[in-house]
């Protein structure tokens, strides 16, 4: 990493200004901050890398799941729930003791597969119950025709449609880029999804905000190394691939359980 450090003081640090001393302080604490983005980073990387080395070698996506008896998830990963009780691409409680963050293609078949088998019996059993909340991260890799599907997502959020269309959407096996998600069909999906004002959804698609919304989420995969879809964080967890739907309830179980004794024993210190 590069950058100019400050010069050390002349006089010695039992000597420092006050303010000098809280300056020193804000740095170090910066500087922590910063190793533990990175740490947090390189682990998350490290593991799709395995499961994907484990994919090539079987031949299916391999999961990645918490064991019975888990670590802390890390902070830094937890964090990237957004809670936005407004956030109309989200579905769940935002107080929700478990938050699984999807990031995911339209053009996606694994994907598809666990819109189709998996999500509604996450909403039956978790959702539904106050016990999860599904966060949705725009991800798409490939090529126009998902980034226009992502726009298109969004833009159907706008008029509190996303998941009306994401189930349009994902409904049956379409083949990738073949047209499947050109502006027509899309605009017969936002129909379908109920969109009631299309030349709204069809301006906010082509906006700047859309746009930026979508690379933020992708910056945000990235960031974290994630290089193919689906991939999900359960409480910070990570999980690759559309793994069959007990694989999702064991995490979510464990991640409700490790949830509750976190806030049982934060009761019992106060």
């Amino acid at each position: 990493m590069t950058g100019s450090t400050p010069s050390s003081p002349a006089s010695p640090s039992s000597s420092r200004p006050p303010s000098a001393s809280r300056r020193s302080r804000r740095r170090t604490v910066a500087a922590l901050a910063v190793l533990a983005a990175a740490a947090v980073t390189a682990a998350f990387a490290l593991t799709l890398d395995d499961a994907d080395n484990r994919e090539e070698k079987a031949g299916e996506p391999a999961a990645v799941t918490a064991s019975a008896a888990p670590a802390p998830a890390d902070e830094g990963l937890l964090a990237l729930a957004r809670r936005d009780a407004s956030d109309p691409l989200a579905i769940g409680r935002a107080d929700a003791p478990v938050v699984l963050i999807e990031y995911s293609d339209f053009q996606c078949p694994f994907c598809g597969r666990f819109a189709r088998e998996t999500k509604p019996e996450l909403l039956r059993s978790y959702v539904d119950k106050g016990t999860l909340r599904i966060e949705w991260r725009n991800f798409p890799i490939f090529g126009e025709e998902s980034e226009q599907a992502a726009l298109a997502g969004w833009a159907a959020g706008r008029q509190n449609k996303f998941w009306e269309f994401h189930d349009v959407a994902y409904g049956k096996p379409r083949e990738r880029n073949t047209g499947a998600f050109d502006a027509e069909n899309l605009v017969a999906m936002a129909r379908e999804a109920g969109i009631a004002d299309i030349e709204r959804f069809q301006a906010d698609m082509a906006s700047d905000e859309a746009r930026g919304a979508v690379r933020a989420d992708q910056e945000e995969g990235y960031t974290l190394g994630v290089t193919s879809t689906p991939a999900f964080l359960v409480n910070g967890r990570p999980i690759l691939g559309a793994q069959p739907t007990d694989t999702f309830e064991e995490a979510v179980e464990t991640a409700a359980k490790a949830a509750k004794t976190a806030n049982t024993t934060k009761g019992a210190g106060r």
